[in-house]
């Protein structure tokens, strides 16, 4: 049984799911998306979005976390999920906060500076226009330059957030860094959902010329855990939430709880109430753009993980430390 994959290599939910189906040894096909196969593409995807999972069956399904938890529950093992229900609370909280804010820095370096612009226009032009020759792939890669520089708000980047998304990037990195120090995946020796979910917008920044030299210079250990991702193994067991805490309560305190979660719940108070725009100060500085719903939804599902986690020895107190409770209850 077969299931194909189809996504982009310049797509950091595509490499997400490819390489969670590789670390689970599910037999797959990865099809880059292309007009070649975009009829096939159409046939299953019920939006026009990668990745998108056919089934043996015929059935596509799409978006990269729920794609993640569906095939955790139909292929068991290796299971990245831990036992403890704290720590894969936490796992799912570092897999969102990747997810969602880790885009923000590897769209912004992408879009932002001239050399990154031209190296991933270029890269998309080659995989929409390659056999059409070599004006047809200068022309695409100006129309793409063109229609996602203009995207950046969408990521809330602008002159004013910019300082908070580089500040962020790195602060990231350096956390990462010291928590790989002493073991090959973020919670031990085996990835879980937060590998995936914070690897696959690294991955993306790996292979940029900004943010991948940035890497190069100052984190070696996480470019070797981007590289350990691309076909990730089990090499032990999971740590205890008590083991992980030194280094794993920063990266929540500094990140999720100061950064992640307060724009997070911003964006959805900006949804309920029909916003076009919000506000929400992030340190020293005013963080605005427009709302989006998907963020919004994600919110609540995060949420709703963490109320049937609730109980579960440690997690409390160890989300009132770092800032998280709040907001995730609520």
């Amino acid at each position: 049984m077969t299931y194909r994959i189809y996504g982009s290599e310049l797509s950091p939910y595509s490499v997400k799911v490819r390489s969670f189906f590789r670390y689970k040894k599910i037999d797959h096909e990865w099809i880059p998306r292309s007009p070649a196969v975009q009829a096939e593409f159409q046939k299953y995807a019920k939006l026009p979005l990668v990745p998108l999972v056919v089934t043996p069956e015929g059935e596509g399904v799409q978006d990269s976390t729920p794609i993640l938890e569906r095939f955790e529950t139909s292929h068991s093992e290796p299971s990245v999920t831990p036992a403890d229900p704290a720590l894969a609370f936490v796992s799912a909280l570092l897999e969102e906060y990747g997810d969602e804010w880790g885009n923000k820095w590897m769209f912004h370096y992408r879009w932002r500076y001239q050399p990154d612009v031209w190296s991933t226009a270029e890269r998309i032009a080659l995989q929409m226009m390659g056999a059409q020759g070599t004006l047809a792939v200068a022309q695409a890669r100006a129309a793409v330059a063109e229609r996602m520089t203009g995207r950046l708000g969408f990521v809330g980047s602008n002159t004013a957030t910019e300082p908070v998304i580089e500040a962020s990037f790195a602060k990231a990195l350096g956390l990462i860094e010291a928590h790989l120090a002493s073991r090959p995946y973020l919670l031990g020796g085996r990835p879980a959902m937060a590998d995936f979910g914070l690897w696959g917008q690294l991955y993306e920044a790996a292979t940029d010329p900004t943010p991948g030299a940035l890497m190069r210079a100052s984190a070696p250990k996480v470019m070797a855990w981007v590289q350990r991702m691309l076909s990730p193994r089990e090499e032990g067991a999971f740590e205890t939430l008590d083991a992980l805490a030194p280094t794993l309560e920063p990266l929540l305190s500094q990140e999720v709880g100061a950064l992640f979660l307060p724009w997070s719940a911003a964006n959805a108070a900006a949804i309920g109430r029909g916003d076009k725009s919000f506000t929400v100060n992030l340190g020293e500085v005013s963080w605005a753009q427009e709302p989006q719903k998907y963020h919004a939804r994600s919110l609540a599902e995060i949420r709703a993980k963490f109320a049937a986690a609730r109980g579960a020895s440690g997690l409390e107190p160890l989300l009132a430390k770092t800032g998280c409770l709040a907001i995730l209850a609520g």
